[in-house]
C-alpha cells in the first residue's frame, strides 16, 4: 500500500491551555518489530490528553510526545514479525501516544477488529475507554453479576461505558451526573438510578436506594472529598476503584471504617504498562466484550466530532464537561 512521506499531526507547543495546540506537517512514522502503521480515520480525545497538554501527564520515556491514546483506521504497513493484523485490515488500537495524526504506529497485539455495527469514528472511541473500564471494574474492582455499582461522572466517555458494561454483565448501576439532562442520558443507557450531585447528596441517595447496605463497587474519577464519601457508601467487602483525580489526590482519611467493613481501595493507570499487560486486557476484551459490541448490545456514544484542524475546540469542549459520551477527531483528508 502506498504511504506518503509526510502527514498532518497535532502537537502541544509547551504546557498550557488549548491555545498551545498546533497542527503541523511531520514525517510519517515507521513501524518497528511487532508494530503496525495505521492510516488513521479517527482518534479519541480523552482527559489524559488534556493533562498532558497542561504538563501533568508526560508520555513514558521513549514514546512520541504527540498526544492521542486511541485510534481507528486501516493498517497500511507492518513491522518485522507481525502476521496479524495484515495490511488492508480495519482496526482500532490502544496506543501510548501519537493518535492525533494521519498515521500512527501501534503495537500489533493491541489492535482489535472494528465491531460489525460501528463506523471507524465510533470504533476509535473504544480502546482507551474500554481497556480502562474493563480492567478497573471487572479485574481490579471484581464486579460480579448481582452486585451493585456506583459510577461517578456517568455521562462521560468512561461513565457511559461503565454503565453499559456493568448492566450487560448483570450488575445494578447507579450513576451521578451534573444536570437533569445528563441524568436522563445515564438512565437511557440503562442506569437503574441517576443522581444529580448538584442538588442531591449522593451519599444519602445511595443509602436510601440500597436500604442502608451501600454498594459493592464505586468507580471514581473525582477524588478529593469524594474519597471519604465513597468509602461511606461502600458495603461490607466493598471496593473503591480510583481511576483519576479531577480534584486533589491528597486527602486525610479515617481508615478505621475501612478496616471494620473489610473494604478495599485500589486504582490504576494504563499508559505506562507493558505491552504484555495490555495484551492481557485486549485478550479479555476480544473474548468477553467484543461479542457484545458485534451484537449491538453495548456501543460507544459519540457526542461530537472535530476535524484535526479544530483540535483546540475539541479540548475546550472536553474541559467544559458539557459533553455526553466521547469526543472524537476525524482526519478528513481532502
Amino acid at each position: 500500500m502506498t504511504v506518503p512521506a509526510s502527514m498532518r499531526q497535532a502537537r502541544f507547543d509547551g504546557a498550557g491551555g488549548p491555545e498551545v495546540i498546533r497542527v503541523e506537517t511531520a514525517p510519517v512514522p515507521t513501524p518497528g518489530p511487532g508494530q503496525v502503521l495505521i492510516e488513521v480515520a479517527a482518534a479519541g480525545v480523552n482527559r489524559p490528553d488534556c493533562l498532558q497538554r497542561a504538563g501533568n501527564y508526560p508520555p513514558p520515556p521513549g514514546a512520541s510526545n504527540i498526544p492521542g491514546l486511541e485510534v481507528a483506521g486501516t493498517v497500511v504497513a507492518v513491522g518485522e514479525g507481525v502476521t496479524s493484523p495484515r495490511p488492508g485490515e480495519k482496526v482500532c488500537a490502544l496506543v501510548i501516544s501519537g493518535g492525533y495524526a494521519e498515521y500512527c504506529v501501534a503495537e500489533a497485539p493491541l489492535c482489535l477488529p472494528v465491531p460489525v455495527p460501528l463506523s471507524l469514528t465510533e470504533a476509535a472511541g473504544l480502546p482507551e475507554t474500554y481497556f480502562t473500564v474493563y480492567d478497573n471494574l471487572f479485574t481490579r474492582g471484581r464486579l460480579r453479576e448481582g452486585e451493585t455499582l456506583l459510577v461517578h461522572g456517568g455521562s462521560s466517555g468512561i461513565g457511559s461505558t461503565a454503565i453499559q458494561l456493568a448492566k450487560a454483565f448483570g450488575a445494578t448501576v447507579y450513576a451521578t451526573a451534573g444536570s437533569q439532562e445528563k441524568c436522563d442520558f445515564c438512565l437511557g443507557l440503562g442506569a437503574d438510578a441517576a443522581i444529580n450531585y448538584r442538588d442531591k447528596d449522593f451519599v444519602a441517595e445511595v443509602k436510601a436506594l440500597t436500604g442502608g447496605r451501600g454498594v459493592d463497587v464505586v468507580l471514581d474519577m473525582v477524588g478529593g472529598p469524594y474519597i471519604a464519601r465513597n468509602l461511606s457508601v461502600l458495603a461490607v467487602e466493598g471496593r473503591l476503584v480510583q481511576i483519576a483525580f479531577l480534584q486533589t489526590s491528597k486527602v486525610e482519611l479515617d481508615l478505621m471504617p475501612l478496616m471494620l467493613k473489610r473494604q478495599t481501595i485500589t486504582g490504576s493507570t494504563l499508559r505506562a504498562r507493558s505491552v504484555a499487560l495490555k495484551k492481557a486486557i485486549a485478550d479479555e476484551l476480544r473474548a468477553k466484550v467484543w461479542p457484545l459490541l458485534d451484537a449491538g448490545k453495548v456501543r460507544p456514544i459519540v457526542h461530537a466530532t472535530f476535524p484535526l484542524a479544530e483540535t483546540r475546540a475539541a479540548h475546550e469542549l472536553m474541559e467544559s464537561s458539557a459533553h455526553q459520551g466521547k469526543i472524537m477527531l476525524e482526519m478528513r483528508r481532502d
